[in-house]
């Protein structure tokens, strides 16, 4: 994944772009915290509504990145709820509306999902005629997003390509049994996902849980997972470790004329 606007002065956004073989019509970016108009501890470039940052600022951000990254239309916000709800963007859907995926199947419609050490995860498929963002953490994960964005594509799998974006890493995910036995119960072969740490509890790789549903699902070719969002103060937000924080975009859209 290569920065395509290096950090600097000014209020200029900053993104990067996800190195995986998708149609060339297919674009697609994930921001990291350089830029913006956001004030401490939301600095700068905050694209999260109702996470306690200053509204002028977070819309001042989002028209900021629509400019400056050359959108098509304006993404399609979600109101996520770490739940498995996908909905289409061309189905005159609300913005705001509660879900934690979105698809499209058309040029020009910006699909889009936020995170803070959640993972990002993008679909598309090899003609390029089908894209899709999805919001999965554990409860997610759990709830089956990654299969309902699949089934929403209506597209054979083996068709499909998927990049992860910047997440949490094993190193820095502390969970309990009940999140371990929840998703080991769904996939008994991610047991190798969890380490148990010196406190007696997990540390878990959600982006290897992922990755591995996401093969079983048939998915063709999975990219991404290489940076956490915890360990990386000056790129990236992370609920974890600060509790009070931005949020990122990761957003995907298909060109045409």
């Amino acid at each position: 994944m290569s920065v395509d606007q290096a950090p600097g002065r000014g209020p200029e956004p900053c993104w990067m772009v996800p190195d995986w073989p998708a149609p060339a019509v297919v674009r697609a970016l994930t921001t990291i915290r350089a830029g913006g108009h956001s004030r401490a501890p939301f600095d700068g470039l905050n694209l999260g509504l109702g996470v306690g940052d200053d509204a002028a600022a977070v819309r001042a951000n989002r028209a900021l990145l629509r400019t400056r990254a050359e959108l098509p239309s304006a993404p399609l916000w979600l109101r996520q709820v770490h739940g498995s709800r996908v909905v289409h963007a061309a189905s005159g859907v609300a913005r705001a509306a509660r879900a934690d995926a979105c698809v499209a199947r058309a040029p020009h419609q910006v699909c889009a999902v936020l995170t803070a050490d959640c993972l990002p995860i993008l679909l598309c498929d090899r003609a390029g005629s089908r894209i899709a963002a999805a919001h999965a953490g554990w409860r997610g994960l759990a709830a089956g997003v990654l299969e309902a964005t699949v089934i929403a594509l209506a597209t054979p799998p083996a068709e499909l390509l998927a990049w992860i974006g910047p997440a949490i890493g094993g190193d820095a995910y502390e969970v309990g049994n009940v999140v371990r036995e929840t998703l080991l119960a769904q996939d008994p072969a991610t047991g190798h996902a969890f380490t148990r740490n010196q406190r007696g509890r997990w540390q878990c790789d959600l982006v290897e849980v992922a990755r591995r549903r996401l093969m079983g699902l048939g998915v063709a070719f999975v990219a991404g997972g290489n940076w956490c969002t915890a360990g990386d103060r000056a790129r990236f937000f992370s609920y974890r470790r600060d509790r009070r924080t931005g949020r990122m975009v990761t957003l995907i859209w298909i060109d045409g004329a």
